[in-house]
């Protein structure tokens, strides 16, 4: 992995503004056991990633596709922050959240390949990677359209702690979003109505700086301070280091916290760079060569591993069997995909809606959740148990 500089990442600063503040030397040493999951866990996205663009280019792929390379850190830093039963939605750059939330490289690599035991049954593809065992709410293809799920979910959860159970809110949720959603008025709805209504939901915005190919500044405005979009809706804003998973982790853990605590909505300006194209079509002649190589200096993946190297965390050994081990999954993992059925014309009809309608089964689960039926709810069904 390449180790970390920034002396070169400031001569091509994307995102200008304040940088973040830098929190985690100030914080305590996390285990070594921590640490070890968290790099294998970028490691497991970096390579799932790269075979996802040697399979694109193989047709193995098909559609639209959006690697993750080199936001890794954003993923792995802010589900650590969370806890298990806290809810999260994210956009349709979308495969290292689910990765890092825990879905099985299987799951996720079968429904690349359009399969029936990927997640969401070969149906979703790319941009919809879904797992509600793990409370991941899924990728969503249309820019924006995941704002208001995110304010719904925080509401969800809210109104079940609070008004079903008589409680205090204890779950919030996390709403992903690129730069270039910013612009979308399906956003500033959902973040008015989260400062309404009080709701736990964390607006982070991985800011790496070009949208789909332009840069921020150009189509964004304050976008220097993007803090400042949140004032007007009474929300709390930061501004998180996304390159180096400690600064995330302690920067995003600052965030739930706080708004757990709260109960309150929050905005994060999480500042990345994705070191590939917006897609995998993307030429990306709208930077230079001489930018990337200076951000892959600063690569997320080398910084932790140095770090971890430096308190004998690691040895490079271990780090190499490591990355031998999550090269042996994703291999395994695009097997398993090659060899996964195509989904029968049938499924056409099924996942339509959540119970039976007309010519529509209803839903089931996908294999991957261990296939079980999803039992109509009591609205579809008679007193002696028949389908209406």
């Amino acid at each position: 992995m390449s180790t970390p500089s920034t002396d070169t990442r400031r001569l091509f600063d994307v995102h200008r503004g304040d940088a973040p503040l830098r929190v985690a030397a100030d914080r305590p040493v996390l285990p070594a056991a921590t640490l070890r999951k968290w790099l294998r866990d970028m490691m497991l996205i970096r390579e799932f990633e790269v075979r996802c663009m040697q399979a694109y280019q193989d047709k193995k792929i098909g559609g639209f596709c959006h690697v993750y390379i080199g936001q890794e850190a954003v993923a792995v830093g802010c589900v650590a922050a969370l806890k298990p039963e806290d809810p999260l939605v994210t956009a349709y750059r979308d495969h290292g959240h689910a990765l890092a939330r825990g879905m099985t490289a299987r799951a996720c690599m079968a429904e690349m390949f359009g399969r029936v035991d990927g997640c969401a049954k070969g149906k979703g593809g790319s941009m919809h990677m879904f797992d509600k065992p793990n409370n991941m709410f899924g990728g969503h293809g249309i820019v924006g359209a995941q704002t208001p799920l995110g304010a719904g979910l925080a509401f969800a959860t809210k109104y079940e702690d609070e008004v079903m159970r008589g409680g205090t809110n204890s779950r919030v949720t996390l709403c992903f979003l690129g730069d270039g959603a910013l612009n979308q008025g399906a956003l500033h709805e959902a973040m008015n109505m989260a400062g309404l209504m009080d709701l736990p939901v964390i607006f982070v915005v991985e800011n790496n700086g070009y949208s789909m190919g332009t840069s921020i500044h150009r189509g964004t405005t304050m976008a220097h301070d993007l803090k400042s979009k949140a004032i007007g809706y009474g929300m709390d804003a930061a501004v998180v280091e996304g390159m180096d998973v400690l600064e995330t982790y302690w920067g995003m853990k600052d965030v739930v916290d706080q708004a757990r605590a709260s109960s309150r909505p929050c905005f994060v300006d999480l500042r990345c760079y994705r070191y590939k194209g917006h897609s995998m079509s993307d030429p990306r002649k709208y930077r230079t060569r001489d930018e990337e190589e200076a951000w892959e200096t600063d690569d997320p993946i080398g910084r932790l591993e140095k770090y971890m190297l430096e308190k004998g965390f690691v040895t490079e050994a271990e780090s190499k069997e490591m990355l031998k081990a999550v090269k042996a999954e994703v291999r395994d993992c695009v097997a398993f995909a090659d060899a996964s059925p195509m989904p029968e014309p049938g499924e056409l009809y099924t996942d339509v809606y959540m119970e039976p309608w007309g010519p529509y089964p209803g839903s089931s689960q996908p294999t991957f959740t261990g296939g079980a039926a999803n039992v109509p709810s009591f609205r579809a069904i008679d007193p002696k148990g028949e389908v209406l």
